[in-house]
C-alpha cells in the first residue's frame, strides 16, 4: 500500500503578507497635520498667538482714543500712531508665541525621544522637514491673518474720528497687514528650523529670543556708522520693514526686507537640513 501525499496547497500572491504602505508627500503631511492638532500645547500657544495680536491693538486704540478725548498729552510712542501701527501693536508678543510652538513642532519630538519613530517612518528624513514647515506655516499663517484684520478692523472703529484714522483703502496699508501676517508665519517656519538644527526645546527658545530681542540691542551699542550698516539686515529688522507704513532712512523698504527676511528662513531652513540628513536622531 503506498501512501499518498496531496501537494502543498497553493497560497494567492500576497496572500498573509502585510500591505505595503508609501511613503508620499501627501501620507507625511497629513502625519505631521494630526501629530500637530493632537497636543494641547498647539491649541494654548495658538490662542495665546491671536490674543496678543487681537487684545494688544485694541487697548492700545483704546488707549490713544482716551488720551485724545481727554486732551491729556499724547505718550511719545503714539506721537505719530495710526491705525495700522496700533491695530499691530500686538506683534512683538504674538511672534514669540508662534515662534515657541513652531520650536516645539519638532523639538518636543526630540525631547520625548518620538523622533525616532518619526523618522524611522519616513527614513529619506527631510520630508519630515519639510511637512511640519509647511504644516504649521500654513497654520500660524492663518491665526496671524485672522488676527491681525480683526485687531486692524476693530481699532478702524475705535480711531474712526481721529487723525490716527485709516482705512483698509489707504495707500500702503493692506501691503502693511499682509506683511506683517506673512512675518509672523515665517517666524513659525524658523521656528520649526530652529527646533530641527538645536534639537533642545529651551535652546531653540532662546536662540529664537535672542535672534528677535537681545541682537539688536547689541548691535546698538557698536558704533552709529556700524549699527545703520549692519542693523537693516537683522532677522527682526528686515521683518519689521514687511509691515511698517513708513520707513526710516536708515531701514529697508518693503521689497528688500521681504527678500532679506526670506533668506534667513531660507537659511534656517537650508541648516536645519544638514543636520537632519548628517546626524542621528
Amino acid at each position: 500500500m503506498t501512501a499518498t501525499t496531496s501537494p502543498p496547497a497553493k497560497h494567492a500572491p500576497g496572500a498573509g503578507a502585510k500591505p505595503r504602505y508609501r511613503v508620499t508627500t501627501a501620507h507625511v503631511l497629513r502625519s505631521e497635520s494630526t501629530k500637530l492638532w493632537s497636543l494641547r500645547s498647539t491649541w494654548i500657544t495658538l490662542g495665546l498667538g491671536l490674543l496678543f495680536l487681537v487684545a494688544f491693538g485694541i487697548i492700545a486704540a483704546l488707549r490713544y482714543r482716551s488720551s485724545v478725548t481727554s486732551g491729556r498729552q499724547l505718550d511719545p510712542d503714539f506721537a505719530d500712531a495710526t491705525t495700522l501701527s496700533l491695530s499691530l501693536f500686538g506683534v512683538p508678543l504674538s511672534q514669540l508665541a508662534l515662534g515657541v510652538l513652531g520650536v516645539l513642532v519638532i523639538g518636543g519630538e526630540y525631547s520625548t525621544g518620538a523622533i525616532r519613530s518619526t523618522l524611522a517612518a519616513v527614513p529619506r528624513r527631510l520630508p519630515v522637514l519639510w511637512s511640519k514647515a509647511a504644516v504649521y506655516g500654513v497654520v500660524a499663517l492663518v491665526i496671524a491673518f485672522v488676527g491681525v484684520f480683526i485687531s486692524f478692523f476693530v481699532d478702524s472703529g475705535i480711531l474712526h474720528s481721529t487723525r490716527a484714522a485709516l482705512t483698509i483703502s489707504d495707500s500702503g496699508v493692506l501691503r502693511s497687514l499682509l506683511g506683517a501676517v506673512l512675518y509672523l508665519a515665517l517666524i513659525g517656519v524658523i521656528g520649526v528650523a530652529l527646533g530641527t538644527l538645536i534639537r533642545s526645546v529651551a535652546g531653540a527658545i532662546s536662540a529664537l529670543v535672542g535672534a528677535l530681542m537681545l541682537v539688536p540691542g547689541l548691535i546698538s551699542l557698536l558704533p552709529k556708522s556700524w549699527g545703520n550698516a549692519i542693523q537693516p539686515y537683522l532677522p527682526s529688522e528686515a521683518g519689521q520693514s514687511m509691515y511698517v507704513l513708513h520707513h526710516d532712512p536708515h531701514t529697508l523698504s518693503a521689497g528688500p526686507g521681504f527678500v532679506v527676511f526670506i533668506a534667513w528662513t531660507v537659511l534656517a531652513l537650508a541648516a536645519a537640513a544638514w543636520r537632519l540628513a548628517r546626524s542621528d536622531a
